[in-house]
């Protein structure tokens, strides 16, 4: 997919900073592209996400199913209400014919299109086995340096293998539903980890107050001392608004748990996790690239490896 050539970065730079929409939308664009026109963009953002206020980064995971777009959608319209500025980057699957994202989540939060405190934008997972492509990152630093309240990051809801929304974001709350595994799934290694708030969706279903105490039992199982932070459960149904302010509650509890020097530790590790995902994309692309040949003498034998590996690497 071609990619419209951009306005002069200045300009553009200068009406992302100024806090034009249709800036950010363009700025993101070539964010997601890789382009080197979007550096500045990003050296700014974070430049003045790091000077003033923070903006509450929440990532957004569980199996698909679990009504994650629905409690997002309640989420702005209840943020909405309070005033305060709301940007939605919804991680969708990725087309295995085009690549491209298939919008789903912006259609089920159309009814927020024309409020100027809201921009939800779409990305592609570009088949990323975590849920998010190497792409995310940066998109989630333009979306902070806009100014927003809160900054949401749904994931594509790939169940176990969807851990890397923690290290990508403040905070991640982890949906799951009643009556469909999801209380036990969860205990496996991995998804139950990395939540720091838990909602129970679709909470009038049979079963919701069964998988209340399985979580909170299981969450007594692990390693954990008088300063672990057990995540909130909290029920809700997403369909109806109901349950809403008891998940901010619990976020904006799990932030001030953090404080400051907790904050600043996950931001190191959201800037490490950058910088290796996009090592990692274009060692990657080198291999694609170059290692045709080396393949060919490992299958033959001719080449173990590793030795292969040092040699695309440049090891000496």
């Amino acid at each position: 997919m071609s990619v419209p050539s951009a306005p002069p970065a200045g300009a553009l730079l200068e009406r992302y900073l100024a806090g034009d929409l249709r800036a950010l939308a363009r700025a993101v664009t070539l964010a997601e592209a890789g382009l080197d026109s979007a550096r500045p963009l990003l050296r700014a953002a974070r430049q003045r996400a790091a000077q003033g206020q923070r903006a509450a980064v929440l990532g957004v995971t569980g199996s698909p199913g679990s009504g994650k777009s629905t409690l997002v959608d309640a989420l702005i319209a209840t943020l909405r209400a309070r005033a305060q500025r709301v940007a939605v980057l919804a991680v969708d699957p990725s087309s295995p014919y085009s690549g491209g994202a298939i919008l789903g989540d912006r259609i089920r939060m159309l009814r927020h299109h024309a409020d100027p405190g809201v921009f939800v934008r779409s990305l592609a997972s570009r088949g990323a086995l975590g849920g998010l492509s190497e792409r995310t990152p940066g998109v989630l630093a333009l979306l902070e340096g806009a100014g927003f309240d809160w900054v949401i990051l749904e994931t594509v809801g790939v169940g176990q293998s969807e851990v890397d929304v923690a290290a990508a974001c403040d905070h991640t709350l982890l949906v799951l539903t009643p009556a469909g595994g999801d209380g036990v799934q969860a205990f496996k290694a991995g998804i139950m980890e990395i939540a720091d708030v838990i909602a129970v969706n679709k909470a009038d279903l049979p079963g919701a107050d069964r998988t209340m105490r399985e979580l909170m039992a299981a969450q007594g199982l692990g390693a954990h001392d008088a300063h672990t932070w057990f995540a909130p459960i909290r029920k809700t149904i997403a369909a109806k608004g109901e349950g809403i302010d008891t998940v901010i509650a619990a976020v904006e509890a799990h932030r001030e748990h953090l404080g400051e020097a907790g904050l600043l530790a996950r931001r190191a590790a959201r800037a490490e996790y950058e910088v290796r995902t996009l090592v990692q994309e274009r060692l990657l692309r080198r291999a694609r690239a170059q290692g045709g040949e080396l393949y060919r003498r490992v299958a033959h034998g001719d080449l173990d490896a590793e030795q292969a590996a040092d040699e695309l690497l440049g090891a000496r």
